[in-house]
């Protein structure tokens, strides 16, 4: 089997871990998530993981409980600390190797990111998880995702989301919600399809890096995607 992709950037949102439960990790979603990471593994893909932290704190809703914007997003910097500490766990167990590296220094839990390090650790077939965003506030982990995937000369973002892909209003409120099989970077821009922030888009756009969207939620997408198959929206 030939992916189509041979090195990819795999975005999912914080939220996507959590379940339905209150916990902000389901034991099931992170092992779910480590075999299809790991069937695609070993196929030859090279794999690089960046997760949000909305299911244990967002940067934008805590300005709603009081605290100051620059303050709550490195708070949910961190909280993607955990998140990835958390699939890395998963994914060790599933026998894969795996590296955490870091915006935020912390050298007693993971690796400073290093750009020409992440790359060697891909020709190595390790799986490496970039977390704590850019380091930066004011910055989403979509952006964060555009950027590893410059920088990381990615074949392809791969945005697991909770939807089959993009629609031209919330499909969540709206019955007449059409789907888009495929969209341009400056239609997906124009419309301000709230599927990535538009920096993330600007940045795919410039440096020539396809965005595919689709349901993770379905058992073999994952798979699907690298493949090249006809599955969620491409923006290109």
């Amino acid at each position: 089997m030939t992916p189509k992709y041979k090195r990819i950037v795999l975005k999912i949102s914080g939220e996507a871990l959590k379940g339905n439960g209150e916990d902000p990790h389901s034991p099931e979603i992170l092992k779910d998530l480590a075999r299809q990471l790991k069937e695609i593994h070993e196929i030859g893909v090279q794999i690089c993981l960046v997760v949000g932290g909305g299911n244990i704190f967002r940067g934008l809703k805590g300005i709603d409980k009081g605290v100051d914007r620059t303050t709550g997003d490195y708070m949910g910097m961190l909280a993607t600390v955990i998140n990835g500490l958390a699939i890395m766990n998963a994914l060790e167990a599933e026998g894969v190797q795996v590296r955490v590296q870091t915006a935020i220094p912390m050298e007693k839990v993971a690796e400073p990111f290093i750009v020409r390090k992440a790359i060697r650790h891909l020709e190595k077939g390790r799986i490496v998880i970039f977390v704590a965003g850019t380091g930066n506030p004011y910055f989403s982990t979509d952006t964060t995702a555009s950027l590893r995937a410059s920088e990381v000369q990615a074949d392809c973002i791969l945005k697991a989301t909770k939807v089959d892909g993009i629609y031209d209003k919330d499909p969540m409120k709206f019955a007449d919600a059409v789907k888009f099989d495929s969209i341009s970077y400056i239609d997906a821009l124009e419309k301000r399809l709230a599927v990535m922030d538009s920096t993330a888009f600007s940045m795919c756009m410039d440096n020539k890096i396809p965005i595919v969207v689709f349901d993770m939620n379905k058992p073999g997408n994952i798979l699907r995607a690298v493949k090249g198959e006809k599955i969620g929206t491409t923006v290109s």
